[in-house]
C-alpha cells in the first residue's frame, strides 16, 4: 500500500492550492548567500584598495623608495567593491523575480543567465590581471 509523503512524515496534508513554504525559505537562503558573497567582495575590495596605501606608508617609514605605484591596487579594490555592489543588486532583482513567479503560482523557470557564472568569469579575469601585474612588478 503506497502512502503519500505527508502521511509518512506525520504532517497534515496540504490543500492542493497551497504552496510549500520551503520553496520561499530556499529562495531567501539563496538571496542571503549572494548577499554574503557581495559583502565579502566589497570588504575584500576595500582591503585591496587600502593595501597600496599601506605599502606606500611602509616605504616611507623604512625610508625606501616604493617599487610600484599604489594606484593599481586602488583600481582593483574599486573594481571588487563595484562587483560586490552589482552582485547584491542582481541577487535582489533575481529574488524579486522568483517571488513574483511564486506569487502567480507559475512553475520555476531557469533564467537565461547564471549569476554564479557571471561572477566567476569576472573574478577569473580580475585574478588573471592581478597575476599579470604581480609578474610585471616582480621582474
Amino acid at each position: 500500500m503506497a502512502s503519500s509523503p505527508e502521511a509518512r512524515s506525520g504532517s497534515a496534508p496540504r490543500p492542493p492550492d497551497s504552496e510549500d513554504p520551503r520553496v520561499r525559505f530556499a529562495a531567501e537562503r539563496t538571496l542571503l548567500a549572494w548577499m554574503r558573497t557581495g559583502l565579502a567582495l566589497m570588504g575584500f575590495g576595500f582591503v585591496v584598495a587600502r593595501f597600496g596605501l599601506f605599502l606606500r606608508e611602509l616605504a616611507a617609514v623604512n625610508q625606501t623608495v616604493a617599487v610600484h605605484s599604489p594606484s593599481l591596487s586602488l583600481w582593483i579594490g574599486i573594481a571588487l567593491v563595484i562587483l560586490g555592489v552589482c552582485l547584491n543588486l542582481l541577487a535582489a532583482w533575481e529574488h524579486a523575480r522568483v517571488l513574483r513567479r511564486l506569487n502567480r503560482r507559475e512553475p520555476y523557470q531557469v533564467p537565461g543567465w547564471s549569476l554564479g557564472i557571471i561572477a566567476s568569469v569576472i573574478l577569473a579575469v580580475l585574478g588573471v590581471a592581478i597575476v599579470g601585474y604581480l609578474l610585471l612588478v616582480h621582474f
